[in-house]
């Protein structure tokens, strides 16, 4: 079995790349990076290890690498030859592969009509419908209809640290041991081939995307928020402190009521998971810097991001949003001048108060908006010492 990848960072080697190549298929990267694309081909693999009290070092072989940008006959060779194509590349990158990808596609149906799926494993919703749409604009109306017959972009949600570090002169793939790869069966052409080691098949991923972004992705920014203003500096260091480790819990169990009313979830199933996903966030061999985990406020409080949907939704609910509340307040009080968002939140703050800026940002308004604004003023006035006593 063949699969190709486009990206060879950290996420493709030292999680999609691994996991397919422990399912047994010879992985081919596709990336831009010469200097990883030509240790890749030397080693025939690279050398990862995990983030943990035991590293586990080893070196994976049954890899090559293609330069995606002057290797364009054998990539679009790889793409026609392949049983699996997925990628990590960001979904900003999409456009730039788009091309090649349709090119590749196209000779592929010519000469056979072998049943392909294309994973776009991204930290983004519905990656590989957008991947799709990309691809199809540069098709024609016939080309496309051939293509959706044979073709499938199963959309999937994936969750894993991945980092890298160069030792004695080689680049080392570091990753955390949780990893999770969750894909949506109803979305795949080709059923014949094994599933993937590790991955979960689904029919609906929106309870697995909701849970990672309502859950995992919340809780890092609350501890990032509350961090900051307990004058920490790393998200391990602020969980180290059983108070601040305490609210996050709470805030994190506020959330998990809006996956388990809406989705049906478990509760007992969601208690284990908010337990794994703070213990990753306790991982010693991680350092979470919280200026890197706390950027970009402004974005994180959207109307459908990870502190303000779960927020409304509870509150429609008439269920509890204490400590969300206090999140939030939190994100409002990240003052940082090298962060361009944290700088303009601050600006708009100072020029029209946080009662504006909190319907500004968030959209929310009436007794929410209140309930976020006193949470701000005592917040301000207390810091940690609100924690404490939420």
């Amino acid at each position: 079995m063949k699969a190709l990848h486009f990206g060879a960072g950290n996420i493709g080697r030292g999680f999609i790349g691994y996991l397919l190549n422990q399912t047994g298929y010879e992985v081919c990267f596709a990336d831009i990076n010469q200097d990883i694309i030509g240790s890749i081909n030397k080693n025939n693999g690279y050398r990862i290890e995990l983030l943990d009290d035991n590293p586990d070092p080893r070196q994976v072989s049954g890899f090559t690498a293609l330069n995606s940008l002057s290797q364009k006959d054998q990539l679009i060779d790889a793409i026609i030859d392949a049983d699996l194509i997925t990628t990590s590349i960001g979904v900003n990158n999409f456009g730039n592969i788009a091309e090649v990808l349709a090119e590749g596609l196209l000779k592929r149906l010519n000469q056979h009509e072998r049943k392909l799926d294309i994973i776009a494993n991204e930290n983004a919703i519905n990656a590989s419908t957008m991947l799709k749409k990309q691809v199809e604009a540069v098709l024609s109306e016939s080309d496309k209809e051939k293509m959706n017959r044979f073709v499938g972009f199963p959309n999937a949600a994936v969750d894993r640290l991945a980092l890298s570090k160069v030792r004695d002169g080689e680049e080392v793939v570091q990753v955390e041991p949780f990893c999770e790869l969750v894909i949506n069966k109803s979305e795949m052409v080709n059923h014949q081939l094994p599933p993937i080691k590790h991955a979960t098949y689904v029919d609906d991923l929106k309870p697995y995307i909701e849970r990672k972004l309502y859950i995992v992705n919340l809780g890092h920014a609350a501890t990032a928020y509350i961090g900051f203003l307990a004058g920490k500096t790393t998200i391990q260091q602020t969980l180290s402190d059983p108070k601040l480790e305490g609210f996050v819990r709470k805030t994190l169990r506020e959330a998990a009521q809006y996956i388990i009313h809406t989705f049906g979830v478990d509760s007992e199933d969601l208690e284990k998971f908010i337990h794994t996903t703070l213990d990753r966030f306790k991982n010693e061999n991680v350092s979470d810097d919280i200026f890197r985990v706390a950027r970009d406020p402004i974005r994180k409080l959207g109307l459908d991001e990870r502190l303000i949907k779960p927020t409304r939704k509870l509150y429609e609910m008439g269920l509890s949003t204490k400590n969300l509340c206090i999140a939030i307040a939190a994100a409002f009080l990240f003052d940082n001048p090298k962060d361009v968002q944290s700088a303009e939140l601050q600006n708009y703050i100072s020029e029209h108060g946080i009662a504006k800026a909190i319907l500004h940002f968030t959209k929310l308004d009436g007794e929410m908006s209140s309930m976020v604004e006193e949470a701000y003023t005592t917040l301000k006035k207390q810091k940690q010492g609100l924690v404490e006593e939420s």
